[in-house]
């Protein structure tokens, strides 16, 4: 009798498992940004799941949980392929990697791209601006809780919130500036 009843659990447990992956697809895409590492990110996700069941607290959030082994298993391999492809030049003669060889700046399209920058993160509402800036002077997010003295999770939504509409505000440096700056060089 016990054997059908762990069975029972297996298959919701599956069952629940398979309800959040279209959730966590669309994660694994935004992570990975590529559909086929999104599915082996998935598929490694149930797995891990599966595995680690008995680690799962009955009655708490599912969706969460996959997400979390979604993300840890994400950053994981992006550690494990940066490692690999790190070259080390152990030569006497280091100081020629440094060197630019045709590349050059503009100065002024810099400056604009940062006078719009500042622009933009002064335009946001007192509040973001202010947990934003803490961010970006490299806070943490609990030291920031602790300055302002508010919940770690609004320091969390006032950064996404401010990135969200600095990444609206600034979107005319997005996709076309890098390639047309990668085509210049």
């Amino acid at each position: 009798m016990k054997t059908n009843q762990q069975s029972v659990q297996v298959i919701d447990f599956e069952t629940l498992i398979k309800d959040e992956s279209k959730s966590l697809k669309a994660l694994a895409m935004q992570l990975s940004r590529n559909q086929d590492d999104a599915k082996d990110l998935v598929q490694d996700t149930m797995l891990k799941a599966l595995r680690y069941k008995e680690k799962f607290t009955e009655g708490s959030n599912i969706k969460a949980w996959l997400f979390t082994i979604l993300r840890n298993s994400f950053i994981n391999q992006y550690r494990r392929t940066a490692k690999r492809n790190t070259f080390i030049d152990t030569t006497d003669n280091t100081f020629f990697l440094d060197l630019p060889s045709h590349k050059s700046e503009n100065i002024a399209e810099l400056t604009f791209i940062r006078k719009d920058l500042q622009t933009a993160i002064q335009s946001l509402p007192i509040d973001l601006k202010v947990t934003f800036m803490l961010n970006m002077e490299g806070f943490k997010y609990h030291e920031i809780a602790e300055e302002l003295n508010i919940p770690i999770g609004t320091v969390k939504t006032r950064i996404f919130v401010a990135r969200r509409i600095l990444r609206q505000k600034l979107k005319v440096y997005g996709e076309d500036f890098r390639q047309s700056k990668t085509a210049n060089e």
